[in-house]
């Protein structure tokens, strides 16, 4: 059997080839000048990107971008103590005004799932390869119009599904499914079970000072302010996102996909809602299946917000199921047992890279979920080699299309209440002009639809 930590030493996320050179810590040459780098939406995830990029990179982020005034000065002031020249990046509350000014090598987009279309599309026209954060759009037709953008520019996007850059799901892949130890797999079930659904109900209130609500509220509709909104909630209505759905499977359905080297579904069904918790202000499904016919398997997906977990060491994650064996994957570890042997203890296993040595900061960063840092690490590495050989990134946005508009017509399949067949040619759903009609939302003026000048 293969050593583990010489197989990682040679393992590499998400390049062609299939034996692979780890991603190296990419160094400027003598003519080479750092990559200027912009970030627009400086919350949570934003930092953790940004970080991460600067961790493997001698990059020089020259601009910030947020409607939270407080926020961007906090990213301001860490970001200064972070990178190399100690500069303090300049600071936007219009991410317009920082692509006006077309100096720009790479754009990090970690705004609210709402607010991704439309600064992507103009970054691509501003000349930026980019780094969007999953899922791509809040509906269809916008990942189409930002994957036709990214096309027509000749501009290098990874989305952040990073589980296609995770050490250790490179390593399951490699030594799994590659290898054929699962047999022909017919059932793959991915899953989260967090008690992550927003349970308050908080008042009205008016925005605090330091947010520029209509800004921040941009194409989507504008409800009254409250608690949940912001900062991080927001996720709590699918007004500004997609639910669990659009947050958690599409996590693990990319990475089911890239694993099995699965294309668009054939078919969605989904059925849920809420279903427990009927007190909250949250509009988002608290329990949600979701089922993604690819023909001769089927992926499905469950959520629920309340109640015990299924299994205490994996409450995120996918089981893929095989006539030879079972693999059970998730941001942790993975698992994997021949057929006949799930009852004893797992014949291959590994867990989540921790690379401390290399990035003591990791140690002490706030908020930074630290099994994952190598993840986006390794993501930033594979968008800059492609950034210089202009190749398609592991998680392309062709992909990370693909994963997001599959959630999206999974929440369009529960509110329509019947299965949707999905042509993947002509990009519609098959003899249904209602759920058609819903793959695009309308844009609260003066905001408009990119998919209006497609």
């Amino acid at each position: 059997m293969i050593n583990r930590r010489d197989f990682l030493s040679t393992a590499a996320a998400g390049l062609a080839a299939s034996t692979l050179i780890a991603p190296a810590v990419h160094a400027a040459g003598a003519d080479e000048k750092p990559k200027r780098v912009g970030l627009i939406g400086t919350g949570w995830y934003g930092k953790v990107d940004l970080l991460r990029l600067i961790q493997v990179s001698p990059v020089e982020v020259v601009s910030l971008c947020d409607v939270d005034k407080k926020m961007l000065a906090e990213a301001a002031e860490i970001v200064a103590g972070r990178q190399a020249s100690k500069k303090s990046p300049r600071t936007y509350g219009d991410y317009r005004e920082m692509l006006k000014e077309k100096d720009l090598d790479i754009v990090l987009i970690a705004t609210p799932d709402h607010w991704h279309a439309l600064p992507m599309i103009a970054a691509c026209e501003a000349g930026a390869d980019l780094y969007c954060q999953k899922p791509i759009s809040v509906d269809v037709a916008e990942g189409k119009a930002m994957l036709a953008a990214a096309r027509k520019h000749n501009r290098v996007v990874q989305i952040g599904t990073q589980r296609r850059s995770t050490p250790h799901l490179i390593e399951a892949r490699d030594r799994v499914i590659k290898e054929g130890k699962l047999g022909k797999v017919g059932l793959v079930e991915i899953y989260c079970y967090y008690h992550m659904r927003a349970t308050g109900n908080p008042p009205d209130e008016q925005p605090p000072a330091n947010l520029d609500y209509e800004m921040w509220t941009g194409p989507a509709p504008k409800m009254p302010y409250n608690a949940l909104i912001h900062p991080r909630k927001w996720r709590a209505y699918m007004e500004y996102g997609n639910g669990i759905v659009g947050d958690m499977c599409v996590h693990m359905l990319d990475m089911t996909r890239w694993m099995l080297d699965l294309g668009w579904p054939k078919k969605i069904s989904s059925s849920g809602g809420i279903l427990v918790d009927k007190k909250s202000r949250a509009n988002i499904s608290d329990t949600q299946t979701a089922t993604f016919d690819f023909g001769d398997l089927n992926v499905v997906w469950q959520h629920r917000t309340w109640g015990d977990w299924p299994s205490k060491q994996h409450p995120w994650g996918a089981t893929f199921y095989g006539d030879k064996g079972t693999l059970v994957a998730n941001v942790q570890e993975y698992n994997y047992w021949p057929a006949g042997k799930t009852a004893a203890e797992p014949t291959l296993t590994g867990k989540a890279l921790y690379e401390y040595d290399q990035f003591p900061e990791d140690k002490t960063e706030k908020d930074l979920e630290r099994h994952v840092a190598s993840a986006v690490r390794w993501h930033m590495k594979d968008l800059l080699a492609n950034i210089k050989t202009r190749g398609k990134p592991v998680a392309d946005i062709e992909q990370g299309y693909i994963s997001t508009a599959s959630s999206i017509l999974a929440n369009l399949s529960m509110q329509t209440g019947r299965e949707l067949t999905w042509d993947a040619e002509k990009q519609q759903v098959v003899n249904d002009d209602e759920a058609n009609r819903l793959l695009a939302r309308p844009y609260r003026k003066p905001w408009t639809h990119p998919a209006a000048s497609m």
